[in-house]
């Protein structure tokens, strides 16, 4: 599995995406119509390919930009966990926990920590981060918490069960009846924590620019026809 753009060097990608910024901003002037640069959001049904399309996807839009982009997934919950001094693996795990126990047991310490404490913090990365653009954002619900923020472009990848009861079965080494009861708990502990927390279903599909199934379209055509979207190719004529 390809992991060059994961956990490794986040300070070093997070301080030449604000040096874009900055870049951004001598060269329009603090007074000018500053363009925003682009941010995209990926939202994936469990058992779809959201990593394989943001890594194509940040190849592709550095090409057409000829500015670097970030990937921010697995990343975001190390800086997180670093600048909080929590356990990275708590971070991960939000919205798969029991709910209705992790609020009993809130009340009964209060330095009990629930999920919905844990994710205060990655909303608030989230949120910076979609702000300054040139930056992709995988899961966390991030298509719901950058709705009103301009720069964003949000996509969904869907697909029909057999097609994730496979993916998972041939990662994950399960039965297909094992795969299959996996993909509808963690589809709905996830959804229904999100939908709690921010008040809105992650898969109203009009939350979304473009909407994917990934057992007709493969990585490679997401992020291709994704990329299009966001740093339109300029075709002559």
């Amino acid at each position: 599995m390809a992991r060059n753009l994961l956990v490794p060097g986040i300070e070093e990608r997070l301080s030449g995406f604000m040096e874009v910024r900055r870049r951004n901003l001598r060269e329009h002037g603090l007074a000018g119509d500053v363009r925003l640069m682009p941010t995209v959001t990926v939202t994936r049904e469990f058992g779809c390919e959201g990593y394989p399309v943001a890594e194509r996807l940040q190849t592709l839009l550095e090409k057409r930009s000829g500015q670097p982009w970030v990937v921010m997934d697995r990343a975001l919950l190390a800086r997180v966990a670093a600048d909080h001094n929590l356990s990275q693996q708590m971070l991960q795990g939000i919205g798969d926990r029991n709910t209705f126990l992790d609020e009993i047991l809130s009340t009964f310490s209060s330095r009990w920590k629930s999920d919905k404490d844990y994710y205060r913090l990655l909303c608030r990365q989230i949120v910076a981060l979609a702000q300054g653009g040139n930056v992709i954002l995988v899961g966390r619900g991030a298509a719901l918490l950058t709705q009103r923020t301009p720069n964003c472009f949000h996509i969904r990848i869907v697909a029909p069960m057999g097609f994730k009861v496979e993916s998972i079965r041939s990662r994950m080494g399960l039965e297909s009846e094992e795969a299959r009861e996996l993909i509808l708990e963690r589809q709905r502990q996830r959804d229904d924590f999100l939908k709690e927390f921010l008040g809105r279903d992650i898969a109203d599909p009009t939350l979304y620019h473009l909407l994917f199934n990934n057992a007709r379209c493969d990585a490679n055509q997401i992020a291709t026809l994704t990329a299009e979207l966001v740093a339109p190719s300029k075709a002559a004529g």
